[in-house]
């Protein structure tokens, strides 16, 4: 409870301007109790930033452990991906921008769950991809989960409308990669009629 009342709060106000007794305060209890649980603001983001980076890594090796073959892992991330950014926006947000806070072993185990994040995915798009040099798959899906977690900041759509077209749009930036199929789609585009490119 506490740490998803922070969330909120660093999300809506800045971790700076957030408080101990705002946090408390909106939790329900006293400011002081929140140090029963955390030694202070920073450990909060900490706990914050460390759990949420080790849910998403279980969840992505559940994904693939549990898909019939790499094509269906790689849907199945990008669609678990595009459920958490929808689902938490707030985290989103405090992630971009307040990952700065941590102090340098804090910091150092975040970043290292996120590597170990992509490195799920970089692993399913070299069996779909295995000519595709490692660092082209890596900048491929940085920027697909990049695009999903861009959710908080494309205004009024609806999840409705904002799940399929994410999920759509970060499975066709994963299949850029392959250099080939773009440049046959390119080639067919060029002879299509003009009302057909419309």
């Amino acid at each position: 409870m506490i740490v998803e009342v922070a969330a909120r709060l660093f999300a809506e106000r800045g971790y700076g301007a957030t408080s101990i007794d705002d946090i408390g305060t909106a939790a329900g209890v006293s400011g002081p109790a929140v140090y029963w649980h955390f030694k202070g603001k920073r450990a909060v983001l900490a706990a914050m930033l460390g759990d949420v980076s080790e849910r998403l890594l279980a969840q992505g090796r559940e994904c693939v452990s549990a898909a019939a073959d790499p094509s269906a892992a790689l849907q199945a991330l990008v669609r678990e991906q595009v459920v958490f950014a929808l689902d938490h926006p707030d985290l989103i947000v405090v992630h971009a921008r307040e990952l700065r806070h941590l102090d340098t072993e804090q910091a150092h185990r975040v970043r290292l769950l996120q590597r170990q994040y992509v490195d799920v995915w970089v692993g399913v798009m070299r069996r779909l991809h295995p000519n595709v040099r490692r660092p082209k798959l890596v900048a491929a899906v940085q920027a697909a989960i990049g695009l999903i977690n861009s959710t908080p900041y494309v205004g009024t759509a609806s999840r409705r409308t904002l799940q399929p077209l994410l999920t759509d749009m970060a499975l066709a930036a994963l299949r850029a990669v392959d250099d080939s199929a773009l440049r046959l789609n390119r080639s067919s585009a060029r002879f299509l009629p003009l009302t057909s490119q419309l």
